[in-house]
C-alpha cells in the first residue's frame, strides 16, 4: 500500500473552510485596518486580500493567487504561502520548475485533480497533499466551480542516510485530532504527518480549540510559522500585541516570535499552521 492511498472522507456538517473574500472595497469604506507588519510578525486580515493584490504564476491558466508569504531575509526566511484560485478548466502541468522544492496542498472549496506518477487523484474541501522535491505533477479543476487551495512551498533539506518523503495523500476529516495534554479537548492538533518522522523537514498541521481553549504560556520557539485562520474567532498574543483574529486571516511569524491564543465565539477556532522541523540549525547564513 502506497502512502497516498489513505481513504478520504468528506468534511463534517460543523467544518468550514474560510475562502479568499476577492472583489475591492467601496471609496466610502474607511481606511483603517487591522493590517501591520512588524520585525516579529506580519498580520494580513481578510480585508486585504482583495482582487488588485493578486499575482499570476507562469505557465498557470485560469488561476490567480495571494501570496500570503515569502522568504524574506531576517525575517521568516524558510517557506512560501500562496491561497490559489484556480477556475473551471484552470491549472497548471508545470506548476513549479524548482526541483528542490517540496509541497502542501490544502484544499479548501472546489475540486482539483492532482496527477502524479501516472495516476490521478481528486481533492475536494479538506483535501490534503504532500508532494516531495523532484516529483513530477499536474493540477487541473475540471469542475464547473472555482476552486481554492492553499499552496505552501519549502526548499527540502536532505540528510544522507535518511531517505526522501513519499506522496501522501489524505484529508482532514480522515485524522483524528490528538488533544494537548490536560486540557480535556479543548485543545488539538490534526497532524498529517507523523511528528517521529525525520523524512519530514515541514509540518502543515491544523489546531482546534473549542470556545474558551487557550495556549496558556507565551509559545517561544526557533520555528517560523505561517497560520491561516480557517474557522472560527480569536484573540492571538504576538510578541506583546494582542490581536482579534477571525476566519480568512493570516498571521506570519519569524522564528522566536511570542505567541498565545485563546479562542472566542460560539464555534471551533481552527487554524492551517506551517513549521519548520526536524533538522539542525545552519551555522553560517545564507
Amino acid at each position: 500500500m502506497h502512502e497516498w492511498e489513505i481513504n478520504l472522507t468528506k468534511p463534517g456538517p460543523d467544518i468550514s473552510y474560510a475562502p479568499p473574500p476577492g472583489g475591492l472595497p467601496a471609496q466610502s469604506e474607511r481606511l483603517a485596518d487591522r493590517a501591520v507588519f512588524t520585525s516579529a510578525y506580519a498580520f494580513i486580515p481578510n480585508t486585504v486580500m482583495t482582487d488588485i493584490v493578486t499575482s499570476a504564476l507562469p505557465f498557470w491558466e485560469q488561476t490567480r493567487l495571494w501570496v500570503l508569504a515569502r522568504p524574506l531575509s531576517g525575517f521568516a526566511e524558510t517557506f512560501s504561502h500562496y491561497l490559489m484560485e484556480v477556475g473551471p478548466n484552470g491549472g497548471s502541468d508545470r506548476p513549479d520548475d524548482d526541483a528542490e522544492a517540496e509541497h502542501v496542498l490544502f484544499v479548501t472549496s472546489g475540486t482539483i485533480n492532482l496527477a502524479f506518477d501516472g495516476d490521478t487523484r481528486s481533492l475536494s474541501a479538506g483535501g490534503y497533499a504532500y508532494l516531495p522535491a523532484g516529483l513530477n505533477w499536474s493540477v487541473r479543476n475540471e469542475g464547473g466551480d472555482k476552486a481554492n487551495f492553499h499552496w505552501i512551498r519549502k526548499r527540502y533539506q536532505p540528510v544522507n542516510g535518511i531517505p526522501a518523503p513519499e506522496v501522501l495523500i489524505t484529508s482532514d476529516s480522515a485524522v483524528t485530532p490528538v488533544p494537548m495534554p490536560n486540557t480535556d479537548g479543548v485543545w488539538a492538533t490534526s497532524r498529517f504527518v507523523d511528528p517521529a518522522d525525520l523524512r519530514h523537514d515541514m509540518h502543515v498541521n491544523i489546531v482546534t480549540f473549542q470556545p474558551g481553549g487557550v495556549i496558556p504560556f507565551a509559545e517561544t520557539h526557533v520555528m517560523e510559522h505561517g497560520l491561516y485562520v480557517l474557522q472560527g474567532k480569536g484573540v492571538y498574543y504576538l510578541n506583546g500585541d494582542w490581536k482579534e483574529v477571525e476566519a480568512g486571516d493570516y498571521m506570519w511569524l519569524r522564528a522566536f516570535c511570542p505567541q498565545a491564543c485563546y479562542a472566542a465565539g460560539h464555534e471551533p477556532f481552527r487554524y492551517l499552521l506551517y513549521k519548520d522541523v526536524n533538522r539542525h540549525m545552519p551555522l553560517t547564513h545564507g
